[in-house]
């Protein structure tokens, strides 16, 4: 339905935080945001994806790839999209939505198999995302749903939706920043 309505960056980050919030209200949402064991994990997971970044970045042939990598800031500044965009309209929506309502809904609907349940459920819920931004339909699935199983083992080793949310957000704020580091090491390394 959102693409349909064709708005613009900062009504679709609306529309996805009042659509999460509607979600997790009606379904009975229970993402536990201000859990330290949460903070915990998803700090300590967020370093890890951070330091995989930085490894990635100091490596000459790791670090073209960012380089090939089209900058996507739509309609919007780099540091809007990774202070706004990324953290609301995505991280917390799709969290609160999937880690903080579905999975524990999906616990205990459907016991063991859950986890791979909510997986699939969050890879196939990037299919229009990735036909707008010209991904590879398969990959975009198949890459999301093993995030998706890793963002739903945080959330129950932690108990909390906050884990899974910085790890979240820092992959898809270091995907963002990665072409722009890249390019800025690369200008001064001969």
């Amino acid at each position: 339905m959102l693409p349909a309505l064709e708005l613009p960056i900062r009504g679709r980050t609306v529309a996805n935080v009042v659509f999460a919030a509607g979600y997790a209200g009606v379904f009975g949402g229970r993402p536990k945001w201000l859990s330290a064991t949460g903070f915990r994990w998803g700090i300590g997971g967020a370093a890890l994806v951070f330091a995989g970044y930085g490894v990635a970045l100091s490596i000459p042939a790791l670090r073209r790839l960012p380089l090939e990598v089209a900058e996507r800031v739509p309609e919007t500044s780099t540091l809007e999209w990774i202070a706004l965009h990324i953290p609301v309209g995505t991280v917390l929506a799709e969290e609160a939505v999937f880690r903080g309502t579905l999975d524990p809904l999906l616990d205990d609907a459907l016991g063991p198999v859950a986890p791979v349940a909510g997986a699939i459920d969050f890879g196939l819920w990037h299919i229009e995302p990735a036909r707008a931004a010209g991904d590879p339909v398969a990959v975009t699935v198949a890459a999301t749903t093993l995030a998706g199983l890793g963002f739903g083992w945080l959330r129950r080793r932690s108990g909390s939706a906050t884990a899974p949310a910085l790890v979240h957000l820092a992959i898809n704020a270091g995907g963002a920043l990665a072409p722009i580091a890249a390019r800025w090491i690369a200008a001064r390394r001969p």
